[in-house]
């Protein structure tokens, strides 16, 4: 028994809802299992374009353009295991879970009744809906403000009812920054504070010295 206390609690990553005036948590989806692997690309922002000045080099025009993919599996198998403490799920599958996940992406039904009847009484303009900020967290250091730029959905398994107990998730997610945002959104600021951990974690670094790479100066 011991040994069950000290074993450290498992912290999963997931994807927050949060209103973006008010700052309220809208909703809070935690992945079932953490994925073996994460990848991030960084677009740099310098400033190029043929004939630029050459002062122009080392110039960064904004922050680097961050997208993060990974694979989410997630399986209904233990809770179905338990039907009665678990009835949304021995009834409909994974459907809900998906459905969480899906409409971070689809406006809301009543946002397209609401702009049909705007179109059809001649309305010129109809300014779209904003959807809830959506953060990606990944750790204490890693909370990131989000937009789902591809989605798509495995489905691998069906109960008798053909509903899917089985399911794999891509997600490719683009970190919106302050040239997104601006920095009085709230978005906005959590990407400063995100890059601000990541100038603290690199004082942390290891410092290497330039005899390691086989040199005794530069020039």
């Amino acid at each position: 028994m011991a040994t069950l206390a000290t074993t450290p609690k498992l912290i999963k990553g997931g994807l927050v809802l949060v209103n973006p005036e008010s700052g309220q948590i809208q909703r809070v989806i935690s992945l079932q299992y953490n994925p073996d692997s994460l990848s991030r690309t960084l677009q740099v922002q310098g400033v190029e374009g043929e004939g630029g000045h050459r002062t122009e080099a080392l110039r960064l025009k904004g922050p680097a353009i961050e997208t993060i993919r990974l694979e989410i599996e997630i399986d209904a198998a233990d809770d179905l295991e338990h039907p009665n403490e678990h009835a949304d799920v021995a009834s409909l599958g994974l459907h809900g879970v998906l459905a969480a996940l899906e409409l971070i992406v689809q406006p809301a039904s009543g946002d397209l009744v609401a702009n049909d009847a705007l179109a059809s009484m001649g309305s010129i303009e109809i300014i779209p809906a904003e959807k809830p900020l959506t953060l990606f967290v990944w750790s204490q250091q890693r909370v990131l403000p989000v937009r789902i730029t591809e989605f798509s959905i495995t489905e691998e398994a069906f109960d008798p009812a053909l509903n899917p107990i089985r399911v794999r998730v891509h997600l490719a997610m683009r970190v919106l920054s302050v040239d997104d945002l601006g920095f009085t959104h709230k978005g906005g600021g959590l990407f400063v504070s995100y890059l601000q951990r990541k100038e603290r974690l690199a004082e942390k670094a290891p410092r290497a010295e330039l005899n390691q790479l086989g040199l005794g100066s530069i020039g």
